[in-house]
């Protein structure tokens, strides 16, 4: 199944895609009632509305339940740790998103002032679907995937030569995710996932790997999550990027610029890079870098 939250006439629901992705049927159940069968799901569980939609009239949100917590995991790839100069961590490297920083498949993404280094990052993103308890197979307990852009601000952190995370990840509309959520029935594989993934700048192929070549495999990821902050259903896990990213080779993104992030059986994010809002001087604590036209 195809899972998407959607807005259509200024109302956002659940709702699920025909095969081909061109038609939406409003879910009438709650969120709470289907989405811990997991692999079991069945579209009987949905209660769907009578009426198909055509999916041209809704406008695709990124697939988080309200509530719902977001979690990120870095240095999760070799290939892109090696152009760094850097060796695998011993453990995995974990951050929180606030909701406010998710966008849509197709909506622009912000420019903030606070940078002037920002960056793409294509990712595997996993939905949780029941709380992990004792399962052996914790990837088990997903409902499904997604895609997910992990736009980061490169330059948080130089001023004070530190770690900036809140600055790095969680900055307002930088993080698209979507364009649905895909089942893991349809996805046809158990533990860890090997699916193809790309992101392009202006059609510019940037990143390319698969999914397989995580450091940290999806399972030993909810594990370790899960040890430290229950997981709870709903909650999306975006489990790191490739090697390819503006950091490696000092080109990142600008105004204007088309980016689009893909994984194989589950489908495509496409975003422009908005132009910079102004920044309110009461604002510009802690500005980063130089102001974009210099």
């Amino acid at each position: 199944m195809r899972l998407a939250r959607v807005e259509v006439a200024g109302q956002a629901f659940w709702a699920l895609l025909d095969g081909q992705t061109e038609h939406l049927r409003r879910i009438n159940a709650p969120f709470s009632h289907w989405v811990g069968l997991c692999a079991d799901l069945a579209i009987d569980a949905l209660d769907l509305a009578g009426q198909w939609l055509p999916l041209s009239a809704a406008r695709l949100l990124a697939p988080l339940e309200p509530g719902s917590r977001v979690f990120g995991v870095g240095l999760n790839y070799l290939s892109h740790l090696k152009r760094l100069g850097s060796d695998a961590p011993a453990h995995p490297l974990a951050y929180m998103k606030p909701g406010s920083a998710l966008v849509g498949a197709d909506d622009d993404i912000d420019y903030s002032p606070l940078t002037a280094q920002l960056d793409y990052e294509v990712e595997l993103v996993a939905v949780v679907g029941r709380p992990l308890l004792d399962e052996p197979h914790a990837s088990d307990c997903l409902l499904g995937y997604t895609v997910g852009n992990d736009i980061s601000a490169r330059d948080a952190g130089k001023q004070i030569g530190r770690l900036d995370l809140l600055t790095q990840k969680a900055m307002d509309r930088t993080t698209p995710v979507g364009p649905w959520i895909v089942t893991t029935d349809e996805v046809a594989v158990r533990g860890q996932p090997a699916l193809e993934m790309r992101l392009s700048v202006n059609d510019e192929l940037r990143q390319q790997d698969n999914t397989r070549q995580m450091i940290f495999p999806l399972d030993e990821l909810l594990n370790y999550l899960d040890a430290r902050i229950s997981l709870r259903p709903g909650d999306l896990v975006f489990t790191g990027s490739t090697h390819g990213v503006g950091l490696e080779s000092g080109r990142f993104l600008r105004p204007g610029d088309r980016v689009e992030a893909e994984i194989e059986g589950i489908g495509r994010l496409r975003n422009t890079i908005a132009a910079p809002r102004p920044l309110s001087p009461a604002r510009a604590v802690g500005r980063l870098g130089l102001p974009l036209d210099k």
